[in-house]
């Protein structure tokens, strides 16, 4: 496995190269998302505001979060392993979309415009992994 950083990403979207992280679709995509949350989360009772609110939250931030932080580490091995926890954060913040749902947190509306945005982002952490998969083993 390759340690070099290289200096810029190729950003898959549009083939253009990356020299920040919010130059990235998925981080923009990704904290899109978490605005999103925050305004959704912002109607829930107010019983939930340190339970399902809170949790909401911190899930709907780690993924940006964490796609900032790895683009800005060092290797391609770091940002992989960020992107990793990213769509841990993803696949917890769906699971709490769900249940928001099943106890009429959120309507029919509100989850057929959220779930198609979480699985978009999902979509797009697994094409970044694959292609630093494919760059770091181009490498050698």
């Amino acid at each position: 496995m390759a340690f070099i950083r290289m200096p810029s990403h190729i950003d898959r979207m549009s083939g253009t190269r990356c020299d920040s992280h919010k130059d990235l679709v998925v981080w923009q995509k990704a904290l899109a998302l978490a605005v999103e949350i925050y305004f959704l989360a912002e109607r829930f009772p107010r019983a939930e505001r340190f339970g399902l609110v809170t949790q909401m939250r911190r899930a709907a931030v780690s993924v940006p979060s964490n796609i900032a932080e790895g683009s800005a580490r060092r290797t391609t091995r770091d940002f992989a392993a960020f992107l990793h926890v990213a769509r841990g954060s993803l696949a917890e913040l769906e699971t709490q979309v769900l249940l928001a749902g099943q106890i009429g947190y959120l309507g029919e509306m509100q989850l057929r415009s959220t779930l198609p945005k979480l699985d978009e982002v999902g979509r797009l952490l697994t094409a970044v992994i694959a292609g630093l998969r494919r760059r770091d083993a181009a490498s050698f």
